[in-house]
């Protein structure tokens, strides 16, 4: 029985081996997981703005404000993470090891910071999650986003481990710059959070 020689019907020995952004399929997985978060946080928001109308006080009469100095913090520890973060972004899809590992480990740190301080974020609400309304609401909103750190924080220190081996496929980049991707996103969907949470309830209507 005769055999016909095998006969490529695609060349693919010219594509690169990495890729960034709308070319790679994990960046759509991210993108989408935002769109599922985004979400969620959006209707913790607007569960939150309804409440609100209906009392006439904001938080509930003999429910004390919300206390600013660690949520302030976090805040602006977050907003500057942004400059790691894009580094870490750059270093990656220049395909830069060291600059790479040297931005999830400043990541890694700034992440770990970040969950410590929102601990102390729920107890600076000043009210139980079921006092009332205002702190169900509330106590939900910042676990929701608590969960985003809480991925983020698994990805970023597991991703430095996997960069400290000597050897790593090249796809690996991708994922660095996935991170960066996927932060700049749990840092810009928090500033309305913290706005709405702990800075309206100072509003006087």
């Amino acid at each position: 029985m005769d055999l016909k020689p095998l006969r490529p019907e695609l060349d693919v020995s010219r594509l690169p081996t990495e890729s960034f952004g709308h070319q790679d399929l994990m960046w759509w997985g991210t993108l989408g997981f935002m769109v599922v978060e985004g979400t969620t946080l959006a209707v913790c928001i607007a569960a939150y703005v309804y409440l609100r109308q209906n009392f006439d006080s904001w938080p509930p009469l003999r429910t004390p404000r919300p206390d600013l100095l660690v949520p302030t913090i976090n805040a602006a520890l977050m907003l500057l993470s942004l400059v790691p973060a894009w580094f870490t972004d750059r270093a990656a899809k220049s395909l830069h090891k060291r600059g790479s590992l040297i931005g999830l480990v400043v990541l890694s740190l700034f992440i770990v910071t970040f969950v410590v301080l929102r601990w102390f974020e729920f107890g600076a609400l000043n009210t139980r999650w079921d006092t009332n309304a205002y702190g169900s609401i509330a106590w939900i909103t910042l676990g929701a986003h608590a969960t985003l750190l809480a991925v983020e924080a698994g990805e970023v220190i597991g991703l430095t481990a996997a960069l400290l081996r000597p050897k790593l496929p090249a796809r690996v980049a991708g994922d660095v710059a996935d991170v960066a991707f996927y932060w700049y996103f749990i840092v810009l969907v928090w500033l309305p959070i913290y706005a709405i949470v702990f800075l309206l309830p100072w509003v006087r209507r």
